[in-house]
């Protein structure tokens, strides 16, 4: 109560210091529905942003400090690699230094949301050479059998669980069409060409994720694992590889996972215009009507080739808002490095809101999404 209260309590104090109750709150951060409704549009484009930054350690003078502290940002991620410079070491150094950031974080932010891609094998953020447990490739651990794969993810739900970070962008749900794909099946990251392995491979790692407080995410909506080409180095175009299968596991998981991460394919069988999934709003509309999913929608990496080399920034975060997504993924890891995104995304959908392009109960909805996550997982 105390939190609607003081936002309400705000609201008619500007009003009456413009002397009629019309005047116009947005400029305030807050956004009038009805009598009895008001929402932080600040707060909630906030929680909308899964950003990423470079440091091991922080302080006032890292640009992530002003974004957690002033512009809200309710998700990061964290990389040992660095794109821009070649180099390792972005966030991760050793098991205990990574456990010293997160609480860093949390001592800034204590519901922020702190994502990791530790998929096993050959994605690893946590890997050996931090001196971190080995842990095997989907693939690998699919073909020793049920119980490899029960103890990959145990093992891996542990270590997050110990570090602090509370997200995890896996298990991956891609079937193995293409064992050639060379972001999929030629990197082991698919259980199996067989959706029914693949969806029994996820649902062990969400329950086992689940037991230890991390949330999992099943990824890349609606399929990356026929692909020929890498979204990271530019547009892949999956229209003609593409198989119904490849839907089974989101569409028996759909009530398991609390996240959906789409792809940047472009899938013409389900999205006539041919755009990204990412950005697509049929994409997004069969995930959440047909498929019945309820949970959080996030994009892919939008500083990947697929989005950078068609799409401005502002540009694709207008159309991934529009097409539905909840949060987005601003990793700040492509081919450069801006400290200024967070305040260039919160002012393009600012604008959107301004200008009628979305609402912001639109944007509230996806805040509500994510908040309800952050509230089971504490």
């Amino acid at each position: 109560m105390k939190k609607i209260l003081l936002p309400l309590i705000l609201l008619l104090t500007v009003a009456t210091a413009c002397g009629n109750t019309s005047c116009n709150t947005e400029a305030n951060g807050y956004v009038e529905i009805d009598n009895d409704t008001v929402m932080d549009l600040d707060a909630d484009i906030g929680e909308m942003l899964l950003v990423g930054f470079r440091g091991t350690t922080l302080d006032s003078t890292n640009h992530i400090w002003r974004d957690l502290t002033h512009f809200r940002v309710g998700s990061v991620i964290l990389f040992d690699y660095d794109a821009a410079t070649g180099r390792r070491g972005r966030n991760i150094a050793s098991a205990q230094q990574v456990k010293e950031l997160c609480l860093q974080l949390h001592s800034i932010s204590p519901t922020l949301l702190i994502g990791i891609d530790q998929e096993g094998g050959r994605v690893s953020r946590l890997s050996p050479r931090y001196g971190f447990t080995a842990v095997a490739s989907a693939q690998a651990s699919a073909t020793a059998g049920d119980d490899s794969v029960r103890q990959c993810a145990r093992l891996t739900a542990q270590m997050l669980h110990e570090a602090g970070i509370s997200l995890n962008f896996a298990p991956v749900a891609d079937v193995d069409v293409n064992p050639a794909c060379p972001v999929i099946g030629g990197m082991g990251r698919s259980f199996s060409a067989d959706p029914a392995r693949v969806t029994a491979c996820c649902s062990i790692w969400i329950d086992e994720q689940q037991r230890k407080g991390v949330a999992s995410c099943l990824k890349h909506f609606p399929g990356h694992g026929s692909a020929t080409g890498d979204t990271h180095k530019g547009l892949v175009d999956v229209s003609n590889t593409w198989q119904c299968a490849e839907l089974i596991p989101y569409k028996e998981l759909i009530n398991d996972a609390p996240m959906v991460m789409t792809a940047h394919v472009v899938n013409r069988q389900m999205d006539p215009k041919g755009l990204p999934a990412s950005l697509s709003p049929a994409i997004t509309a069969y995930l959440r009507d047909t498929l019945g999913f309820a949970g959080i929608i996030v994009t892919d990496d939008l500083a990947m080739g697929a989005i950078v080399e068609h799409y401005s920034f502002e540009h694709a975060i207008e159309m991934a808002v529009t097409a539905g997504a909840d949060l987005l993924c601003l990793s700040n890891n492509g081919g450069t490095y801006d400290t200024e995104q967070v305040p260039r995304a919160v002012r393009t959908i600012k604008n959107m809101v301004a200008n009628g392009t979305v609402s912001a109960e639109r944007i509230h909805e996806s805040a509500k999404r994510i908040r309800a996550l952050k509230a089971a997982l504490k």
